[in-house]
């Protein structure tokens, strides 16, 4: 056998023969409680988002699109006259659209004629105070809005619900972990491992797929809770 070969049959050889027991020095897994906890809290909105749309319609691109400049223009104005601040008005879109008939012929078939455009301006409105909010419908829809989008409410600063919900998560598991363990007739140990999945709120949607200007003088608008839920998971040792 050549030299060379030797050291190589010498190392596997010792490699194989410490394998065994390095794989007995491994630690074995601890005895442990795992649980999850849930907490919610609960919080009046402090904010609302609206979005609604000006649409207008003329024979030219050009017409509509004047028209629906002018109508937007007055709607802005009046939203910072009553207080809503430059930074809480965003425009989301513009749309420029032709528009079809499609007129049956004497012999029962349709064609496609083209009889003007159409131009949609949707703006997005943040609130922030949430007691404005149907008096600020109502004055957009004087003012030319006819096409609403919806209503979304919101906190402006949540960290406090969170953090209660946060408690709450975390006291539910300890209560999970300690009757699962007297149940099992075993002692619970100090804490191994704990970990958080925090969720924002789920809005309570006020939806109007229409808003005309033939609508009721006053737009009466609830915003319900926003609800903070925070789950978390703990794993607790079992005192030997």
């Amino acid at each position: 056998m050549p030299r060379a070969a030797l050291p190589f049959l010498a190392f596997a050889a010792f490699a194989a023969a410490a394998l065994p027991a390095a794989a007995q020095t491994l630690p074995e897994p601890r005895p442990r409680i795992s649980v999850t906890g849930e907490g919610e809290h609960a919080m009046r909105p402090d904010m609302a988002l609206l979005s609604f749309s000006v649409v207008r319609q003329a024979e030219t691109a050009r017409a509509a699109l004047s028209a629906n400049n002018e109508a937007m223009a007055q709607v802005i104005a009046a939203l910072k006259a009553d207080g809503v601040e430059h930074r809480d008005l965003q425009t989301a879109g513009i749309q420029i659209n032709p528009r079809y008939e499609y007129p049956t012929g004497p012999d029962g078939s349709q064609r496609q004629v083209m009889t003007g455009y159409e131009v949609s301006n949707t703006l997005t409105v943040r609130v922030r105070d949430v007691q404005k909010t149907g008096a600020i419908l109502d004055r957009v829809v004087s003012l030319g809005v006819n096409q609403g989008g919806g209503i979304a409410f919101t906190n402006a600063d949540p960290d406090a619900a969170i953090e209660a919900a946060r408690r709450e998560a975390v006291e539910n598991a300890v209560a999970k972990a300690r009757i699962l363990a007297e149940a099992a007739g075993v002692t619970l140990g100090p804490i191994l491992e704990i970990s958080e999945m925090a969720s924002r709120p789920q809005p309570i949607p006020y939806m109007a797929a229409k808003m005309r200007a033939e609508a009721a003088d006053a737009v009466p608008v609830e915003a319900g809770e926003n609800s903070y839920r925070v789950e978390v998971t703990m794993s607790f040792g079992i005192a030997q």
